[in-house]
């Protein structure tokens, strides 16, 4: 049976060294998806203003600790006025953003994902039959 974890979390987008602004964020982890956290950045005042980018969960986890990811996604922990962070760096061909995660907030989330699936178990969840046979429904 599928599982859902979500967590909504409050970040900072890093403008400059004086500047910042507030971003809200949804994590989601299906374990239907065993090895991906989905996560939707809210950039406007609309629900539906929204950014959308899908982690390896092994990144974020290891993002907590240290220094992790290449190109796109890069993570690594860090302090800011006082409080653990994680630094969420993301380049597309649109842009670039620094984000600060809470830490604290950003651990829990990922050991409730590993309560659901704990890490190296994720290839125990996959149904690729139903997958493939949704898929071929699907065209």
């Amino acid at each position: 049976m599928d599982a859902t974890v979500t967590c909504e979390l409050h970040l900072r987008l890093i403008l400059s060294s004086e500047s910042s602004m507030p971003v809200r964020a949804s994590l989601r982890y299906d374990t239907a998806d065993p090895y991906a956290v989905h996560a939707a950045f809210h950039t406007g005042t609309q629900e539906t203003e929204t950014v959308e980018w899908v982690f390896a969960r092994e990144l974020l986890t290891a993002g907590l600790h240290r220094p992790a990811g290449i190109g796109d996604v890069q993570l690594w922990p860090c302090r800011s006025h006082g409080l653990d962070v994680v630094c969420i760096a993301l380049t597309s061909p649109e842009g670039e953003a620094l984000l600060h995660a809470p830490a604290r907030i950003l651990e829990g989330f990922l050991e409730r994902t590993a309560a659901a699936v704990p890490p190296d178990t994720e290839h125990g969840h996959l149904c690729l039959d139903e997958r493939l046979s949704r898929l071929l429904a699907e065209s």
